[in-house]
This record gives structure tokens, C-alpha cells and sequence, in this order.
């Protein structure tokens, strides 16, 4: 799941070598309350990602800074688990594996139930917006519903703006995960319809922040006084989970974000990373075109992100490991940052003779 450029190299964006120059010539307090309690202005910059459109909702915000999305999604299991006992998490199918274990492991299960909902359409390679709807409109009052805001992982499929406003009319809470500038259409439509919404954050692909676990949840309240309240009550589940969360990777995505002088670098290296993903999907699909394969492959630059849920089978898959040598999990999800100009000719030949 990590971001590779077309000769197969992590990259460290020049955006954040800057913030750290200038980090490591500031004189930061590195207290050990510090992050836990000082992240009002880190938190801004955080959540005026999502809410932009409206300065005046920020003060109903609270937001705490997390783990990266693993660590935002767990501590809304253990907020719901103690806030909303009884309730019901939904949760797509498919989903990313993780998911799982997260509400799993805040003791959902025993105490509430876990379900799942249609998401993604197989015949189709599309989303199965029908099924999707009904379990939406015949799930219990007050249920809660785990959204990929765009991307979703692990299949690529979202639905289009349409059905985000008819997905948006059915819902009551949405709990989704943000990525930046135009990515957040769905979650601006869920706002404007008047929802109060939990939404996880991380900074682990869009920043090249994997190993600091960079993460925001923020919820919408209903006023000022409840945002005060629930801030302190995700503070209170988060202080026996970790106590405090790291400062140096929040500092740098603080600096970038709160400087235009970096922030729009940054918009223009996230896009060069998803034009590069994009540009290997339509060559991909191009190859498999060449080879005059009987299948159909559009869902290959129908669907977006770092995935491609290629609709291989497990079977076909092995055969691709054992006798080529790719890798890729057994559902057939490709990571696109593995696709370069050098070895895509190779990977469509390879699929075009398993299939």
C-alpha cells in the first residue's frame, strides 16, 4: 500500500524535507503532554480539510490527533462502545481486513453487533448501489456505518456524486475515511445535508508518512458546548491506549498544511503520485487490449486509488506467484505504486495467460 515512483523507489516528498529543515531549526517544546493537549492548531489544519466549506461549523469540531487512520478508527470503536452501547457498526463488503479487527477488538461484538453491507458487484466489477441502499434503509434506528469516502480499499469503487445524495438522504451517522481537495465531494454532501459525522484521517499515503503514524478524528457535534464535551471524552479513551500520540510527524504535516508556501507544493506532488497511478492504469489496460484479450478490462480505469481490484481468482492468482513471480493478495487486488513503465508489459502478459 505504499507509494512507489516509476522505478519502484519510496519517495520522501520535497514538501517534507522542507518542514523538516525547518523543524530542526525551531526551538519545539517536546513535552510530554504536549500532543494530546496541545493540538487545537494542528487539529485546524487538519479538519479544514474536510470542512472548508464552512468556517462557521468549527467550533462544533472536536477533533483529537490519532494514530494515523488505524488508531482514529479504533478509538470511534471504543467512543461508540462506551456512548452508543447496543448500537450496530456496518461495515462494506468487501473491506479492507483491518476493519474487522478494529471493532473486534474494542469488544463490539460482545456488546453490539458487527454486520456488513453490499458494496462491490462482481458480475459488474461495479458497486452494487441497490443492495447497498436496502441494507442501508432496513438497518436499525441509530446504526452506524463505516464509509470509504473515496478510494475505497479494497476495490477502487466509489459511487458517483448522484448516489452519494441519495446514499446521504438514508443516513443517519457516517463514520468515513478523507482524502484531500476534490476526494472530499462526498463527505461536503453529507455536511451539507446535515449530518453529524465522525471522520478518520491519516497521513500515512498522501504524505509519505508511514512510519509516524499521523492520524486526526474529528467529529461534528451538535454545538460548541458538545464539541467541548466530546473532545474530552476521546481524550479520555485515548490517554489508556497511548497516551500521547508521536509529535514529530504531526509537526511536519502541521507545517505543511498551516504554510502556503508549502501546502501547494504538496497539492502538486499528491497529484504528480495520482497521475502516475492513473497513467499505469490506462496503460494497463491498453496492454491487455494489444493482446487482444476476451475479457473486459474498463474496471482497471473505472475505479481509482492505489488499488485495482482486478477480479482474478485465487487460483489465478497463485499461478501468477508460482509461475512469474507476482505478488498481490489472493483477492486479486493489484497495488498500483507496484506498476511501473518497466514491468507492466510483463504483468499483462503474465495476467492475459492466467485468465
Amino acid at each position: 500500500g505504499a507509494y512507489h515512483d516509476d522505478n519502484g523507489k519510496p519517495v520522501v516528498l520535497e514538501c517534507v524535507r522542507e518542514a523538516e529543515r525547518r523543524i530542526a531549526g525551531s526551538s519545539f517544546i517536546k513535552d510530554y503532554f504536549a500532543a494530546i493537549f496541545f493540538s487545537s492548531s494542528w487539529n485546524q489544519s487538519k479538519t479544514d480539510l474536510n470542512y472548508m466549506y464552512c468556517t462557521k461549523r468549527n467550533k462544533r469540531i472536536a477533533a483529537v490527533q490519532a494514530l494515523s487512520g488505524t488508531g482514529a478508527c479504533r478509538l470511534f470503536a471504543d467512543f461508540q462502545k462506551r456512548f452508543c452501547p447496543g448500537s450496530q457498526i456496518y461495515i462494506p463488503v468487501p473491506t479492507w481486513s483491518n476493519h474487522h479487527n478494529i471493532w473486534r477488538d474494542a469488544d463490539v461484538p460482545q456488546k453490539m453487533l458487527v454486520k456488513t453491507y453490499h458494496y462491490y458487484h462482481p458480475e459488474t466489477k461495479g458497486l452494487n448501489f441497490s443492495g447497498l441502499m436496502d441494507d442501508v434503509k432496513n438497518a436499525p434506528e441509530g446504526s452506524f456505518f463505516l464509509l470509504h469516502a473515496c478510494a475505497h480499499n479494497p476495490t477502487g469503487v466509489d459511487p458517483t456524486d448522484e448516489q452519494w445524495r441519495e446514499i446521504s438522504q438514508l443516513f443517519k451517522v457516517l463514520l468515513v475515511g478523507i482524502h484531500p481537495a476534490k476526494d472530499a465531494k462526498s463527505i461536503r454532501i453529507f455536511l451539507e445535508d446535515g449530518h453529524h459525522i465522525g471522520i478518520s484521517q491519516s497521513y500515512a499515503k498522501n504524505m509519505g508518512h508511514y512510519g509516524q503514524r499521523v492520524g486526526c478524528l474529528s467529529v461534528l457535534c451538535a454545538d460548541e458546548k458538545q464539541a467541548v464535551t466530546v473532545k474530552s471524552q476521546l481524550q479520555q479513551l485515548a490517554k489508556p491506549m497511548y497516551s500521547n500520540p508521536p509529535l514529530h510527524g504531526a509537526q511536519i504535516v502541521s507545517t505543511i498544511l498551516g504554510d502556503p508556501e508549502l501546502k501547494n507544493p504538496w497539492l502538486k506532488e499528491v497529484k504528480i503520485m495520482a497521475d502516475r497511478i492513473i497513467g499505469m492504469r490506462t496503460t494497463l489496460r491498453e496492454s491487455f487490449e494489444k493482446l487482444e484479450s476476451p475479457l473486459s478490462w474498463e474496471h482497471v480505469t473505472k475505479q481509482i486509488g492505489m488499488f485495482c481490484y482486478s477480479g482474478l481468482t485465487p487460483e489465478q492468482v497463485d499461478r501468477l506467484t508460482s509461475e512469474y513471480h507476482i505478488y498481490m493478495t489472493r483477492n486479486g487486488r493489484i497495488s498500483m505504486a507496484g506498476v511501473t513503465t518497466g514491468n507492466v508489459g510483463y504483468l499483462a502478459n503474465a495476467i492475459h495467460e492466467v485468465t
